[in-house]
């Protein structure tokens, strides 16, 4: 018999053959469909770049038009989905009720008609279109407010600050909104895409694929780190109180948060833009007290760690944004979400193509022929 090799994490074993996305982590490079990330952040937007991921092609503008009509147009929930809500815990995180949505939506439209494209479209608009809803909704009736409508004259990202603020938001902030879920729209074969496809490859609908992957962003380790960082950060309080933090996480080889990715062994290019974010956005509304922090964090581990390749990755500077654009740090994780529905739903329809079952195997560490011991003797 033949033996596998075990490798953690399945790290570095390819699942899939993709044309979605490419990253580089020696170079620090990543790709949309060919196209670098720092040409779609300064030149495209998020449903251009959703259109680009899922169907594999820029968009004309009719098409560009018609698709952001579409969405705009299935903004708002089932009534029952909104009652549902309601009844969820105020104190419940917004990615348990996000995940519950999700999966919701499939009883609203369970017809499985995977080979019907005007039903994978259908299902793409519902879900870019409601998700950003759910998330707005669940943090105002967290609140004890009825959730606000959407508003069809609005852009994507100026809709869900909209609603999720009570008040339109300034053309900064809606657009730096919108580069951000540019740059956390796609990203390989990540573990909640991994859990997108394992959900998708036994046809199942789209709603439960979604519901899957939201679960998986859910971790720590995963989209949840952004609000680790946050956390950290205040733990740090100062730039004085960094090297010494620093210092006791490495003697505790404890991990330190935003820091650090299975590909890139340079700063992350998305972490780049990010600051670069952030920057415009502290010139403009004044500096968040623990950028500084930040900053200062960065250098130290990239005197301590550097030649480990360990940099800031994605979830480094995202929060200090996030929070500035008035986000509470429980939705940091949820807003990753909406983003990355492009890139699931690129992978599901991709995968749609060419289906096979996920089942890998195993290697089995445990005992052969053992006994039974009836009750009454263990």
């Amino acid at each position: 018999m033949t033996v596998c090799e075990y490798r953690a994490g399945l790290e570095g074993i390819p699942a899939t053959q993709s044309s979605i996305s490419y990253v580089d982590g020696q170079r620090g490079i990543l790709e949309y469909r060919g196209i670098p990330i720092e040409k779609l952040a300064e030149q495209s937007n998020f449903l251009e770049t959703a259109y680009l991921l899922i169907w594999g092609e820029l968009p004309t503008q009719e098409e560009l038009n018609l698709f952001e009509y579409e969405i705009t147009h299935h903004r708002r929930l089932k009534y029952r989905i909104r009652d549902m809500m309601k009844c969820f815990p105020e104190s419940g995180h917004p990615m348990d009720a996000l995940q519950a949505c999700a999966a919701a939506l499939g009883l609203f439209y369970s017809k499985r008609a995977l080979d019907d494209p005007a039903y994978i479209r259908a299902a793409v608009i519902r879900l870019l279109a409601k998700i950003p809803t759910m998330v707005a909704a669940f943090q105002l009736m967290r609140k004890g407010n009825d959730p606000v409508q959407p508003r069809d004259d609005l852009d994507y990202a100026a809709n869900f600050l909209y609603m999720l603020n009570e008040k339109e938001p300034d053309p900064l902030p809606a657009k730096i909104l919108e580069v951000s879920l540019i740059l956390h729209a796609e990203h390989t074969i990540n573990a909640s895409t991994f859990s997108a496809m394992v959900t998708a490859s036994t046809l199942t609908d789209p709603y439960a694929v979604v519901a899957s992957a939201v679960g998986t962003l859910a971790g720590p380790l995963h989209g949840g780190a952004s609000e680790e960082v946050i956390f950290m950060l205040e733990e740090i309080g100062s730039v004085e109180n960094v090297r010494p933090w620093l210092d006791e996480q490495l003697a505790h080889k404890s991990k330190i948060m935003g820091f650090g990715h299975r590909v890139y062994k340079v700063k992350d290019p998305r972490a780049t833009i990010l600051q670069q974010l952030a920057e415009k956005l502290f010139e403009e509304y004044g500096r968040d007290k623990y950028y500084d922090v930040a900053v200062e964090l960065e250098q130290a581990v990239a005197e301590k760690l550097g030649h480990k390749g360990i940099y800031p990755n994605v979830d480094f500077y995202s929060g200090l944004v996030y929070r500035k654009l008035g986000i509470p740090t429980d939705l940091f994780t949820p807003v990753f979400a909406i983003s990355r529905t492009a890139g699931w739903l690129a992978h599901w329809k991709e995968q749609l193509n060419e289906n096979r079952i996920f089942r890998p195997t195993q290697i089995y560490t445990g005992l052969h022929d053992a006994p039974y011991v009836p009750i009454a003797e263990r």
